[in-house]
């Protein structure tokens, strides 16, 4: 790329000539350097300085910070558990300071009640989901002819510094 020339040391140009001379400087930049068929360009370093954005310290950004996405995952059920405890929390407040006499136990017992039967129902259908997984698959096999069914199973167990390997088979 061609160096600008230095304002101090340039003669003064009227404006026309000065637009020539920038005509020229853009084409000259704009125009591919000659190739070397032989040995063509293999990388481009730009050697031009990163423009400065300014002297003030990093400040840091609005949002939660970033996290892996089980610490997410958590993050957001601590706050989605903090946010329903508040809210029983606080209309049960809301509850004995309006009715001036209302007795602690039962406001927890009337407000408490729909948390306790949300957790249950949830524990429920958690526990179905594993019994569903865990009960195997009911298999059907049709032969023709005679048949025999193995129902052997092997364990191979290896340990030690110097492998010793262990076959159990059970019937």
């Amino acid at each position: 790329m061609v160096p600008a020339p230095d304002p101090r040391k340039t003669p003064h140009m009227t404006a026309a000539e000065a637009n020539a001379e920038a005509r020229r400087l853009i084409e000259e930049s704009f125009r591919p350097a000659p190739q070397d068929p032989v040995h063509p360009p293999t990388s481009f370093r730009d050697d031009t300085a990163v423009p400065t954005i300014g002297t003030a310290p990093p400040v840091p950004q609005p949002g939660r910070p970033p996290m892996s996405k089980g610490a997410t995952d958590a993050s957001v059920l601590m706050l989605a558990g903090a946010g329903s405890v508040s809210m029983v929390s606080v209309s049960a407040g809301v509850l004995m300071y309006l009715s001036q006499y209302a007795d602690p136990v039962v406001c927890g017992l009337v407000l408490g009640a729909p948390t306790a039967v949300v957790l249950a129902l949830c524990r429920l259908v958690r526990q179905t989901k594993e019994t569903a997984a865990a009960v195997p698959p009911e298999i059907h096999k049709h032969y023709e002819g005679p048949v025999h069914e193995d129902h052997r199973s092997y364990s191979t167990e290896t340990r030690g510094l110097i492998a010793r390997t262990r076959n159990d088979c059970t019937r």
